[in-house]
């Protein structure tokens, strides 16, 4: 079996909980999440969260940090694989696109110079040609320095092709959400209920007016290295901020919920079983099928985006990615 992790090096970590803990864990730096029932969603922040309501998850293995630009690499050397961002656009796929901007790329964050318009996304996303995993913010920026940080222009299929070349899977998102709750239940954040405890930063998140004054309270602009933060009541690094993470559900607008009925308390829900339905509500004309993600990224805000929060989701396309979105693995015994 490969030993596809960067970090085979160090140290199989003990979980936290270890109650139904099939052995030990089948890569390094995995941990063991118990399985049980739990309170996923919210009803006090935005609507898609809602309504929190109780699911019931078995155990699994996750791991430890969100996959990095080192162990991707290492994934494409072994099996060529290129990213959908690097490959060329189908003319098909864009009715009305000029040709030229037909080309391989990626969208990139990039800091506005000043307050603008929170309703327009173009504010502050330009898609650049070839942006992509080895160039996270185009064709000049490469992640030499960055191996130990998150692998960022990752397309669903991306992730879901390493996952299955390293022998592992993808969440669902119960599954992500139980993870990051780290053992708390019904908390705010993947620590408790205050955001900065005793003033300090346990997430990589934005501080200050979004998209145009970032000051770095919490010691980093951009993604920062996985492990940089302390890790959850599981042991997982990074549940929230840095980057957000895909997971195998079709986007839908609310959580079905299980009526409030204790008989009802879905089992290991993956949610909709199709793909209809699970366009974004804010682009009604774009009929690219979206699947959620989960965690939030170093661009989340208090005056924009507070999703830096087990129970916050975001619609994603499939066919794209963006220089915020990453994943990490789960083996289910």
């Amino acid at each position: 079996m490969h030993r596809n992790d960067s970090r085979d090096a160090t140290p199989d970590v003990e979980p936290t909980d270890t109650a139904a803990r099939p052995g030990r864990a089948p890569f390094p730096d995995m941990v063991w999440i118990p399985g049980g029932t739990y309170w996923m969603g919210s009803d006090h922040h935005y609507p898609e969260e809602a309504p929190a309501h109780q699911v019931t998850v078995s155990g699994f293995w996750m791991d430890r940090f969100t996959v990095t630009n080192e162990q991707f690499a290492r994934f494409v050397e072994a099996t060529g694989y290129v990213t959908v961002a690097q490959r060329p656009l189908n003319p098909a796929d864009y009715p009305g696109a000029p040709p030229e901007s037909l080309v391989p790329g990626s969208l990139v964050f990039q800091k506005a110079p000043g307050p603008v318009d929170l309703g327009n996304v173009a504010n502050w996303w330009r898609y650049l040609p070839e942006a992509c995993w080895k160039h996270p913010e185009g064709r000049r920026s490469s992640v030499k320095h960055r191996r130990d940080h998150p692998v960022v222009h990752i397309a669903y299929e991306d992730a879901e092709a390493y996952a299955t070349w390293a022998g592992k899977a993808l969440p669902s998102e119960a599954e992500w959400e139980k993870a990051a709750r780290g053992g708390l239940e019904r908390n705010e954040f993947c620590w408790g209920n205050d955001f900065t405890p005793n003033g300090e930063h346990l997430a990589n998140t934005w501080q200050g007016y979004f998209p145009w004054q970032n000051l770095r309270e919490d010691g980093h602009e951009g993604t920062c290295p996985v492990g940089a933060f302390p890790a959850n009541g599981h042991g997982l690094h990074e549940m929230a901020g840095n980057v957000w993470e895909w997971t195998t559900d079709w986007y839908q607008e609310r959580h079905q919920g299980n009526k409030g009925k204790a008989c009802c308390i879905p089992v290991n829900p993956r949610g909709p079983s199709t793909a209809q339905g699970s366009q974004d509500p804010s682009t009604p004309a774009v009929a690219i099928p979206r699947r959620v993600l989960k965690g939030g990224s170093h661009l989340c805000a208090p005056n924009y985006c507070r999703r830096y929060r087990p129970a916050a989701r975001s619609p994603q396309a499939v066919d794209s990615g963006a220089s915020h979105i990453g994943f990490r693995c789960i083996v289910r015994p």
